[in-house]
């Protein structure tokens, strides 16, 4: 059975590199470009679009939602508020996995340095030659385009299959950071090398990976198991989507017993264990900002007659939308119907209280980031090398110690012992961090603070 596709694939963000090791930046002052910042930040992300008409055409739009364009006489900057002629770009890739940038109206590559970027020259140097790295969040789910199934890691012998109709738990999740082992040879490996690295290709919108020897990855065998060294052409089998991975998490009632459909369709609080029956997808509908939940066959919870809970949904409707309250280390679910989700003595849940007590409270857990990687507005958080500090502009490493909130309301990772932290899932891709002291983590000035009255934009992080 094909997935029935309810993830959008995730837009391409990336960003240039120079044979200066420089960002290719785009500046909000005269909507200038350069080619001078030593690191990742807001102003060197870029969004590819691929043209309609012609699948080979791209366009760069910056941060400030404006276009790169180059005109008759070489000229570069990024102020086109819409796509028109002098924003067309081909991309040639190269065996070392770097980019060529061309115009496509005027047949000149782009390069440069500094302040001195230009689209005028016929000849590639290593001026014209820009590294890409993915800008996007390091955790997604993969689909294959030809087999409409997800790629996990198969927990018998290793490989990479791709062979599921819902990305389901931590085997699903691809995370690309350091600390990560990479593909090799159909396999996770312990090591990197010269066969775990990977050309990025664009192809008719969606991605293709080749491997140092120029063979592609695709899905190979009946169980899908990702490997190279069948085509040197990307056709449809060598095709993928990055897609966002949704939470998926496991609820425990007042009674201390795990919601389960161990049972059936209908929803119970009666399990002391916790397996796939007993986790769910929790998919955020982005207007309303309330929620849907999902269960490993692809149904969704939805409220049926005299307030009953059952998952014999199979698409979204008003019915299976679910509004939460946080409170702390626990929530409160209503249902369409305006009421409250209880659970009663026998542990069937029924949305049929009209305010929230004991027995509505519910504590979720998520369970399928097992490496929490946040960033922000202002970027990734990290450790800071010479501090016990953390700030939001790069990835976070494993030092072995415990977050927690100091008298000063900056967030620390050294702690001995941990504090409570709870997770309020309020936006869709984001999340806000509270602290034991109710107060939110927020980013403000490259330092992360535990101080936040409200969340706000400084206070939501991708996940």
């Amino acid at each position: 059975m094909p997935t029935n596709r309810t993830n959008c694939p995730l837009k391409l963000q990336f960003c240039l590199i120079n044979h200066e090791s420089c960002y290719l930046t785009a500046e909000a002052f005269g909507f200038k470009v350069n080619a001078s910042a030593p690191r990742l930040k807001r102003k060197q992300v870029w969004m590819l679009e691929q043209d309609s008409q012609d699948p080979q055409v791209v366009y760069f739009r910056s941060h400030l939602g404006r276009y790169l364009t180059s005109d008759k006489d070489g000229k570069v900057t990024c102020e086109a508020e819409i796509q028109n002629r002098d924003c067309r770009f081909l991309i040639a890739a190269q065996s070392d996995g770097r980019w060529v940038l061309q115009s496509k109206p005027y047949l000149r590559f782009f390069g440069g340095s500094c302040d001195y970027l230009s689209c005028f020259t016929q000849v590639m140097t290593e001026a014209e030659l820009w590294t890409v790295h993915l800008a996007l969040h390091p955790q997604a789910n993969l689909l294959s385009i030809a087999r409409k199934h997800y790629a996990h890691l198969s927990p018998r012998n290793g490989e990479i299959a791709v062979d599921r109709n819902i990305p389901w738990g931590v085997a699903a999740l691809l995370t690309g950071s350091t600390g990560s082992r990479p593909l090799k040879c159909g396999k996770l490996s312990a090591e990197s090398g010269r066969g775990t690295g990977y050309t990025l290709e664009l192809k008719c919108g969606k991605l293709a990976f080749k491997d140092c020897e120029g063979k592609y990855l695709s899905p190979m065998g009946p169980t899908g198991t990702l490997r190279s060294g069948r085509c040197s052409k990307p056709g449809k089998d060598e095709l993928f989507d990055l897609e966002e991975s949704h939470p998926q998490v496991v609820l425990m009632a007042a009674n201390s017993k795990y919601v389960s459909i161990r049972q059936g369709v209908s929803i119970s609080a009666n399990q002391e264990d916790e397996t796939d029956l007993e986790r769910f997808q929790m998919e955020l509908d982005k207007e309303s900002r309330k929620c849907l939940f999902r269960t490993n066959e692809g149904k969704y919870w939805a409220l049926v007659a005299n307030g009953g809970i059952q998952t014999t949904a199979t698409e979204r409707s008003a019915k299976t939308i679910f509004a939460v309250e946080w409170m702390g280390r626990r929530v409160a679910l209503q249902a369409s119907n305006g009421e409250y989700i209880c659970t009663k003595k026998n542990g069937q849940l029924a949305a049929v209280s009209d305010s929230v007590g004991e027995d509505e409270n519910l504590v979720l857990k998520l369970i399928n980031r097992p490496m929490l990687i946040l960033r922000g507005e202002n970027g990734f958080i990290c450790h800071h090398k010479n501090s016990n500090t953390l700030d939001a502009y790069h990835i976070k490493g494993e030092g072995g110690r415990f977050w927690y909130v100091n008298s000063s309301g900056l967030v620390c990772s050294d702690g001995e012992t941990p504090d409570d932290f709870s997770f309020e899932f309020l936006e869709h891709g984001r999340i806000s961090i509270r602290g034991k002291n109710g107060r939110y983590l927020r980013g403000k000035g490259g330092t992360l603070k535990g101080d936040g009255v409200t969340p706000d934009s400084s206070a939501l992080w991708e996940y």
